[in-house]
């Protein structure tokens, strides 16, 4: 199986485009410590034709452009992408979606809650029904993708999307069908894509034990970052996302979880662990962790 980030950043990309923090300027330069990242996705294969994108970031059509593997081959139109499957119904996840209107077959899947989303707003009906497939993905369940591809979405702690949020408190952290992970086997190796999660609970470290291949959510470095650099007034937790350090960070919440390779995914252009010559960066390294960036190919 091949697994292929296509956008390792967070929502805003990196660098944000209407960020003038120190980071972002540094990517702007061509700093080689600070190497630009597009918004999250990955795209995987087990036979290097068939391709599933696992969620459609604003930057799709970008990622595609650049990503050979996934560049039209057959007749005059065409894609290598037989798949796409979403884990949330965040901006970053589904924007992406519009990129693949022009009446290409490919199969669409979801859970029902995300397929709600997704009917309620009439912009994505540019993905003509009677060409592409909505599948409605029950979760703990199978699905057979091509290729060879077996994937099954399973809940993580996280919170309904912020455009979707009523009313001024608060929405409470739940582990239901809007916030789900990806696993992907082949048969051999088995990968999970985690994106976005609120927290480690002891349902989720048993479902990521064993895995050869976890690309967890890296948003925030630490639970307060963007209230301290002054670029927002919400905690990692209230977005959704369990911080990278601390007592209830994912550093420490991995130590008891047997796994193959970990890569943080989904980094926030406010998380110094983007800077290859940040203490934090070498301290996420130290602890074994990897950094994902566009273009990371891993095969197992």
């Amino acid at each position: 199986m091949r697994a292929v980030v296509l956008g390792a950043a967070a929502g805003g990309g990196f660098p944000q485009w209407n960020s003038n923090a120190v980071a972002c300027r540094r990517a702007r330069a061509g700093d080689p410590a600070a190497p630009p990242r597009t918004q999250a996705s990955l795209a995987v294969s087990g036979d290097g034709e068939h391709w599933t994108i696992l969620n459609a970031s604003p930057d799709l059509r970008e990622q595609i452009n650049r990503s050979p593997f996934l560049h039209p081959s057959q007749g005059l139109r065409s894609t290598p992408i037989s798949d796409v499957l979403l884990t949330g119904g965040d901006v970053d996840v589904l924007a992406g979606l519009l990129t693949l209107r022009e009446r290409q077959p490919f199969t669409l899947s979801a859970t029902q809650a995300i397929h709600d989303v997704l009917d309620a707003n009439p912009i994505f009906d540019v993905l003509a029904r009677d060409v592409v497939e909505r599948r409605v993905v029950e979760v703990n369940a199978p699905i057979a993708l091509k290729g060879g591809l077996q994937a099954e979405l399973f809940p993580v702690p996280g919170k309904t999307p912020l455009y979707l949020e009523k009313g001024a408190a608060p929405p409470p952290i739940e582990t239901g069908e809007i916030t789900v992970a990806a696993s992907v086997s082949d048969g051999g190796g088995t990968l999970v894509y985690v994106p976005g999660c609120a927290e480690m609970t002891p349902a989720l470290a048993g479902r990521l034990h064993g895995a050869d291949l976890v690309f967890f959510d890296g948003t925030l470095w630490r639970d307060d970052e963007m209230v301290l650099a002054g670029v927002g007034p919400k905690t990692g937790r209230r977005m959704g996302h369990i911080s990278m350090s601390g007592a209830r960070g994912a550093i420490a919440g991995f130590r008891d979880i047997a796994v193959g390779r970990k890569v943080f995914i989904h980094i926030n252009n406010s998380n110094p662990v983007l800077l290859a010559d940040s203490a934090e960066r070498a301290e996420v390294e130290g602890a074994g962790w990897e950094i994902a960036y566009d273009g990371m190919e891993i095969r197992l």
